[in-house]
């Protein structure tokens, strides 16, 4: 592709007692006749830890190193000031991160890339699977992928498959396995990459999956190598626990349409699903909390039939009082045991259903999360499922840690309702309940976790740890659980011959596996402990966390690679970082601020970190843009981990049109004011949103909102509110609430809600006046016609730079940007954002487009003044 050949792709994974070590080796070549730059681009499980990469040019290496994140921020600050991109890991999709990095070579010069990564592979639904996102983007003439498995206790099924494997691709996957060893291969010829006879473009696109079970011959297996071990824990043939399960669903209005459709389709072949021996509930939530019975319910077909109905019956509707919906399940299911309504030997589990963020009854998080926790004190799992991008995932994540469970982010995608069935299918089938595995203090100084709330059919329980003394080689645990019949209590030993017999096949144990599968595990819980940690615990947790992974060479979210390289590339070094899913929310969030200011979240982020409305979330994002005092437009680009902004000047009075869909009907128009006074030093005066239109042309609906009065008009009625009013209004298709003298939330019933906040100055401020923000959530609840200065971007927008020089200011150069099939002049700069310090704000850099943003706007703003709000 552009004179650049990929010749060799190699995958080579090794598989040791379920933990993987993934080496990545790509070669390519420069065919043309003048410099050209050469992109590493590959897709890695979200659950892996990146452990080295290096780039090889003309036979020089240039090495990554893993350094403190501190440590690598002032080389990305560095590269950012330049304008280059230096953020190498993102995320890429629901399973996957992507790494890049690019490199300029010279004509016929040949660059090899490796990566290496590791992760523990976990147990589900019976079998372990392994991952690997194969796409080359152009014919590789050496293309293999090879994967080596030993498990000391033995294979006894293993499968390989490939999302993109034809007919005629099947017979190049070959896989074999007999007793302890198990290989899979894929090597695909040239022609056999091909789309068609003779097409040039590649087939191979897809996701290529590993699947194995290992012998279970006994409940457990414990392994000893150089001073560590671990304990695989998975036993078989259990009779079934009964599992007394609640489910809360989020009904609020946000919820209208897809979301409760797919909802409703999900919790239909979930009721198709749950056994005779369970009991169960439905708690549904929006402004009012209601509940299909008073008491938790015996799962006869009689009354699965009658919960089907009821299933049926749901509509969304309201505002979301997430708070209220969760107490009434704890108390259900504190009752269903007190009362002996539920056999004692049970599992009891809460599934928590949400698309937004509580905002009636309680809703402060950090309440919500100290109540819950108080109300459950350890007895029952609570799993929360965010549904789309609305939700606090952060807040969702530490109320579950806290309760023994998980937190899960549902896609809103035509599969979602796939999405939540696979979810409660993972959890639907307990076998035990307070697992322990306890092993003798005075021989173990570093131990995992090692009790467990529940266990489920088809997974497995991992603990690993490190010995006192390094030389030993034997061990016994004590496990203690409740089955469905009887208490499971054994003692159960790994003596020094089996340990010796266990480890002959040398060859293929790569390095110290045991104890590289002991720091992966630990770092990875000591980041989910430090999720709910505050003050010193908080702080102990990341520095354990953060000696492991710098020891262990991972990169962690505590970590960073400086990947180093040639110094004629001008972005000599780049920054591989770790993602966190809680700040890699991927919905569309947009607000219009003070002075003109159109401040565009088309990125990953929370809208705590933006909003003054959400100022008791204190989830920060690790990216998000925002600014203060200007009249500047700020587009968040998140693939690029960079911004796009411009001004508008335009004259007080004058209206702008902010967002229009023609489809469902919904409008959003700003009018200017201005300063109280001409500011006669200044060539371009101050403007800021003194009024605000949002209409509904479907529900013959108009919103006028002033900083003095908020006016609801429909069809020809017409009611008035003031700032100093606290009210909840609901009726057809949508819910206003208004939070007095803070701000307004609007929730339309296609699930859009615009968020107005009231900005008050000192009211004898010689110059400033108050002034309107806008905050538009769940934009990706409009359709794809969306239009208007903000509309236009609710859409993913790219750009490229190129040609960086000197400009005017030798502190901001400029460059070329090809953006929208234009070629602007761009000045590099910063914007203050206020958000984190109100009173020196911070700098984004970004890349200033002159003139109007002409180019980057479609047409010209003088486009977007209209005659009227309405």
């Amino acid at each position: 592709v552009n004179g650049i050949e990929i010749y060799s792709m190699k995958i080579d994974s090794k598989v040791t007692s379920r933990f993987a070590h993934n080496v990545i080796t790509s070669r390519a070549v420069n065919r043309g006749n003048v410099s050209k730059e050469v992109f590493f681009d590959v897709d890695l499980p979200k659950t892996a830890f990146i452990t080295n990469f290096s780039m090889t040019i003309d036979g020089v290496t240039y090495p990554g190193t893993i350094k403190e994140k501190e440590a690598a921020k002032k080389q990305y600050e560095k590269a950012v000031s330049r304008g280059q991109t230096a953020g190498l890991v993102k995320a890429s999709g629901r399973k996957t991160e992507k790494f890049t990095v690019s490199v300029n070579i010279k004509a016929a010069s040949k660059v090899t890339f490796e990566l290496t990564y590791e992760e523990l592979l976990k147990r589900q639904f019976g079998k372990y699977e392994m991952f690997i996102k194969v796409k080359p983007k152009q014919l590789v003439k050496d293309f293999e992928i090879e994967v080596d498995i030993f498990e000391p206790q033995g294979i006894t099924e293993l499968e390989a498959e490939g999302t993109f494997i034809t007919n005629e691709l099947q017979n190049t996957v070959k896989k074999t396995f007999s007793g302890k060893k198990g290989h899979v291969s894929f090597k695909p010829t040239l022609d056999q990459q091909r789309t068609c006879a003779n097409c040039s473009q590649s087939v191979l696109d897809g996701d290529f999956t590993v699947r194995y079970d290992v012998k279970r011959t006994t409940p457990d297996n414990l392994q000893i190598v150089n001073g560590y071990f671990v304990h695989f824990f998975a036993p078989t043939n259990l009779p079934k626990l009964s599992k007394n399960i609640i489910f809360v669903l989020d009904t609020s209005g946000s919820m209208y349409g897809r979301e409760m459709e797919q909802t409703k389709e999900a919790m239909l072949k979930i009721l198709d699903d749950i056994k005779e021996d369970d009991f169960f509930n439905i708690i549904l939530f929006d402004s009012e909390i209601s509940t299909w019975k008073e008491t938790l319910i015996k799962a006869t077909p009689e009354n699965l039939d009658e919960a089907r109905k009821f299933v049926q019956s749901i509509s969304a509707q309201g505002l979301t009082n997430l708070h209220g919906g969760l107490m009434r399940g704890i108390d259900i299911l504190n009752a269903g045991h007190e009362e002996n309504l539920v056999p004692r030997r049970s599992a009891s589990i809460i599934i928590m259903l949400t698309d937004g963020l509580p905002n009636v009854g309680v809703s402060n998080t950090g309440e919500i999360e100290k109540a819950v926790k108080k109300a459950i004190d350890g007895r029952y799992t609570l799993y929360n499922l965010g549904f789309g991008g609305g939700v606090d995932y952060g807040f969702l994540e530490r109320m579950a840690l806290d309760n023994k469970g998980l937190a899960r982010r549902i896609y809103p995608d035509s599969d979602a309702a796939l999405q939540l069935q696979g979810f409660y299918d993972e959890v639907s089938n307990p076998m035990l309940i307070d697992v322990e595995l306890n092993y003798p203090e005075n021989e173990i100084s570093d131990l995992t976790t090692n009790s467990f709330k529940h266990f489920y059919d088809g997974s497995e329980i991992v603990v690993a740890g490190r010995f006192v003394d390094s030389n030993q080689n034997h061990l016994s645990v004590d496990v203690r659980g409740e089955g469905a019949d009887k208490a499971l209590s054994y003692t159960t030993q790994q003596g020094a011959e089996q340990t010796a017999q266990a480890f002959q096949e040398q060859q293929y144990i790569f390095g110290e596996y045991i104890e590289r599968l002991w720091a992966y595990l630990t770092i990875e819980q000591l980041l989910e402990k430090r999720i709910t940690a505050t003050g010193e615990e908080k702080e102990n947790l990341t520095a354990q966390a953060l000696a492991l992974s710098l020891k262990y060479k991972f990169v962690t979210p505590l970590t960073s690679m400086v990947v180093t390289k040639p110094e004629e590339n001008d972005n000599e070094e780049g920054i591989a970082d770790k993602p966190t899913e809680g700040t890699d929310i991927f919905t569309t969030m947009c607000v219009i601020y003070a002075k003109l200011l159109l401040i565009f979240f088309l990125t990953t982020f929370f809208p705590s970190a933006a909003s003054p409305l959400y100022h008791t979330y204190a989830s920060q994002p690790t990216w998000y843009t925002s600014v203060d005092g200007d009249p500047h437009f700020i587009i968040s680009v998140p693939q690029k981990k960079d911004a796009i902004c411009f001004n508008i000047n335009e004259n007080p009075g004058m209206i702008l049109n902010l967002i229009n869909d023609p489809v469902t009907g919904i409008t959003v128009n700003g009018e200017l004011i201005g300063d109280k006074k001409t500011n006669s030093d200044a060539k371009i005066q101050n403007s800021y949103f003194g009024k605000l239109g949002i209409a509904n042309k479907h529900l013959d609906f108009k919103l006028t909102v002033t900083p003095e009065k908020i006016t609801i008009q429909n069809g020809d009625e017409k009611t008035a509110f003031t700032w100093l009013d606290s009210v909840t209004l609901q009726q057809a298709g949508l819910t206003l609430i208004i939070n007095r003298k803070k701000n307004l939330v609007l929730s339309m019933g296609s699930g859009v809600s615009f968020v107005v906040v009231l900005h008050q100055v000192w009211k004898k401020h010689p110059l400033h006046q108050d002034f309107l923000g806008l905050y538009t959530l769940k934009s990706d609840k409009l359709s794809e016609q969306t239009h208007g200065l903000l509309g236009q971007f609710f859409r993913p927008i790219n750009f490229t730079i190129l040609e960086i020089h000197a400009g005017s200011d030798p502190k901001k150069p400029d460059a070329t940007m090809i953006v929208k099939n234009n070629e602007l002049t761009v000045t590099r700069g910063w914007q203050k954002d206020y958000r984190r310090d109100p009173k020196h704000g911070v700098d984004i850099p970004c890349w200033f487009v002159h003139d109007n943003g002409a180019g980057l706007i479609d047409g010209v703003h003088t486009d977007y003044i209209v005659s009227s709000l309405f």
